[in-house]
């Protein structure tokens, strides 16, 4: 197969590129910065279905990896600048890839939309313009493929690893919080993860079986107190996280959400309710048991 795979250089990408040769297929990347192994500059937010066309043509098929920050504040409405940046894109591409007669492609998703589906008493969707913009991005893409072009839509929860200079966008402050004096705490619930080799590896799968699922991902489900005890050892300040209470948690977000309506903005994920997710087991079942022991040492390194 001949794979594009937009969002490269980016980690996720990065592995998913890596594990396509590997198993002997050809690559193409594109990003929208320049960087070693990017063979196009890409704005796919700007790009016409008509200008994807001419990178698409010769390919089997096409995986979007580029990822977006639920947590950046904007001026409300979110909801079309969310759009314009995570849905309408992807619609582009994919619609381009069917004109073009590619036959497979995969989502790099979240796995809110695997809650989604297991727990819609949450009313994800309502509460969280992220979320919304998930599921209408699985959904509007498939629609723009067609039943010609399966697009498999991998659910991902927090992704561990390294790529190069490439780490998880929530991983710096992450780092300089157990590196820090400060007291490490963690409220309950908890979260599942996975690396993203494991991630490119599911991604490379559905791509050789031109799969159309839904595909939640998960190594291991971890407690927030468990996940951060591991990063502090792996970052070499080893310390455990102490249990945060729950209404600690519930009343500091729901002021910061309040906060935030006063200022005239909201975050992609709202956070008055933000606290209901992160005091819930995120987790998915069944995990891989695949031990994430490396990929938090890489990500975390001394």
């Amino acid at each position: 197969m001949r794979i594009l795979v937009v969002g490269g250089s980016g980690l996720v990408g990065a592995h998913v590129a890596e594990v396509l040769r590997e198993r002997g297929h050809a690559v193409t990347s594109a990003a929208r910065a320049a960087a070693p192994g990017v063979d196009h500059r890409l704005d796919l937010g700007a790009a016409s279905a008509e200008q994807l066309r001419p990178l698409l043509a010769g390919h089997d098929g096409v995986v979007f990896a580029a990822r977006t920050d639920e947590q950046r504040p904007l001026r409300r409405p979110i909801h079309p600048a969310f759009r314009r940046d995570m849905v309408e894109p992807v619609v582009r591409l994919f619609g381009a890839a069917r004109d073009e007669g590619l036959t497979r492609g995969v989502i790099m998703g979240s796995y809110y939309t695997y809650f989604d589906r297991l727990h819609p008493q949450w009313r994800l969707p309502e509460r969280h313009v992220y979320v919304r913009c998930r599921v209408e991005q699985a959904r509007e893409a498939r629609v723009a493929a067609g039943p010609g072009l399966p697009v498999a839509v991998l659910e991902l929860p927090f992704v561990f690893g390294r790529a190069g200079d490439r780490l998880p966008n929530w991983a710096p402050a992450l780092d300089r919080w157990v590196r820090s004096r400060s007291p490490l705490v963690a409220p309950p619930g908890g979260t599942a993860a996975t690396s993203a080799r494991r991630v490119a590896e599911v991604a490379v799968d559905a791509l050789e079986r031109s799969s159309g699922q839904d595909i939640p991902v998960a190594d291991e489900n971890l407690t927030w107190a468990e996940m951060i005890t591991r990063i502090a050892g792996a970052a070499g300040r080893p310390r455990r996280a102490v249990r945060l209470p729950a209404v600690a948690m519930r009343g500091s977000l729901r002021l910061g959400g309040a906060l935030q309506a006063l200022s005239g903005r909201e975050s992609g994920t709202n956070l008055t309710y933000l606290a209901d997710l992160l005091l819930a087991d995120l987790f998915i079942e069944p995990a891989s048991g695949r031990p994430l022991d490396q990929a938090i040492r890489e990500t975390f390194k001394p």
